[in-house]
């Protein structure tokens, strides 16, 4: 008994009771519960009436605890759920489940038990009425996400609320893939750009050999020296001297897509005031920002835009980890462009530091710049000299309610502003 006293873990134990009060009881259950306690406190004698109460729903709850286990399903589940979807659009997905005991099941329901609290299930309370031995039924499990992102789901559970709906029984469990949640946005109906070309070193091995090679735009004389493979050994046949054929070198628009992923956070202070801020910069970064969530969507709609056309997009975002990827031209699809931008987190600290290296190394060969911010100050406006010392041209998106710390110098650059409700009620539909 000593020995399990020093084992015994009040943490927990507190955190197991809390899961079975979320899990096992329902609404109904929980309202049954409180009355009962309510009850429980006038039992002072078997004379007074709220003693009857007490022995009533305690003989109701014993019921429904006998007959739900004589009744829980034993089930088996095959069939999955899909992978990804978009930031409020519910994915639909049908499990099979098959009854595996020699009992009749009743009132069985499938459902996830501790979703994170941006996801919904839609269809936790249907019930199947019946499931016979052996009898197999399809049942549809539908989920809502409120914010990108991905996910580790709970397993999803079988269970039995009969007879009187204030218990779930059952133990039987399915383990499920991460859900990969999508941003979502709104498609923009025009967008322009600076248009620029640049020479790219390799041509268009860069990007993609698929259906594509140099353009042939004619013939002319042999200069010493020439690599022998250009030759054009008939027309040297008929003209009776040595000529070449000739290629016109591979020019296109590269664009740079950069996405800022810093917040503005109360300034720190030493000792526990600044430990208090801290904490509360963090949680604020973890939680759902609307500036940063519809600068996500923003980059997204320009994505997406840019993807129509014959473009090579070079996505760059600083969170807690740098991110820079590459599409357009074959060499990825725009639906790898929202992978990315579903995992990007923001960051309290200046990202500039980490973007500037990579921006660097690949600034020689862009043409232009879209910059989608979250402020103006003298950080970002270092790293946008920074692009335009190189000769690209640039374009700047701010997403931002009310005034930026620094007054905006448009001399530059074109800027645009936008405010995060508008992104997001879908009114921004030209840049």
């Amino acid at each position: 008994m000593i020995g399990w006293l020093r084992r015994f873990d009040p943490f927990r134990f507190s955190r197991v009771l809390w899961r079975s009060w979320r899990d096992e009881v329902t609404t109904p259950g929980k309202w049954v519960v409180g009355v009962s306690l309510a009850a429980a406190l006038g039992t002072v004698s078997v004379q007074a009436p709220i003693y009857q109460v007490f022995c009533g729903l305690a003989a109701l709850f014993l019921t429904a605890m006998f007959a739900g286990f004589f009744v829980w399903p034993n089930v088996k589940f095959t069939g999955r759920l899909p992978e990804k979807t978009t930031a409020g659009i519910p994915l639909a997905g049908e499990i099979t489940i098959t009854n595996r005991s020699f009992r009749l099941a009743m009132d069985v329901s499938v459902g996830f038990f501790g979703l994170p609290e941006s996801i919904q299930q839609l269809d936790a309370d249907r019930a199947l009425a019946t499931l016979g031995r052996r009898e197999s039924a399809v049942m549809p499990v539908t989920l809502l996400p409120s914010r990108r992102g991905q996910y580790e789901l709970p397993p999803l559970r079988s269970y039995t609320t009969f007879p009187f709906h204030l218990f779930r029984i059952g133990n039987t469990r399915h383990d499920v893939e991460p859900l990969l949640v999508l941003p979502s946005f709104h498609p923009l109906e025009s967008l322009s750009i600076p248009m620029a070309t640049r020479y790219q070193p390799g041509g268009i091995a860069l990007t993609s050999r698929v259906g594509e090679s140099m353009e042939y735009i004619g013939n002319r004389e042999y200069v010493p020296g020439e690599p022998a493979r250009r030759l054009d050994f008939r027309s040297w046949a008929r003209l009776g001297r040595p000529v070449v054929r000739e290629f016109q070198e591979e020019y296109y628009c590269r664009v740079a897509l950069v996405l800022d992923t810093q917040l503005s956070s109360p300034s720190m202070k030493s000792g526990f005031v600044g430990s208090l801020l801290r904490r509360l910069a963090r949680r604020w970064n973890n939680a759902e920002n609307p500036a940063f969530e519809a600068a996500v969507s923003m980059t997204a709609a320009v994505a997406e835009s840019l993807s129509h056309g014959e473009y090579i997009i070079d996505l760059f975002a600083a969170g807690s980890d740098l991110h820079v990827f590459r599409s357009g031209r074959h060499t990825a699809h725009f639906e790898n462009v929202l992978e990315l931008l579903a995992c990007v987190e923001t960051s309290s600290a200046d990202p500039v530091e980490t973007l500037l290296p990579a921006l660097s190394e690949e600034l020689a060969s862009v043409s232009t710049a879209v910059c989608v911010l979250l402020d103006w100050d003298v950080s970002r406006r270092r790293l946008m000299q920074a692009i335009r010392e190189v000769g690209c041209e640039l374009k700047i998106v701010i997403v931002r309610d009310g005034e930026t710390t620094l007054p905006i110098d448009g001399e530059d650059a074109e800027f645009i502003r936008v405010s995060p409700a508008a992104v997001q009620s879908r009114e921004v539909v030209e840049l």
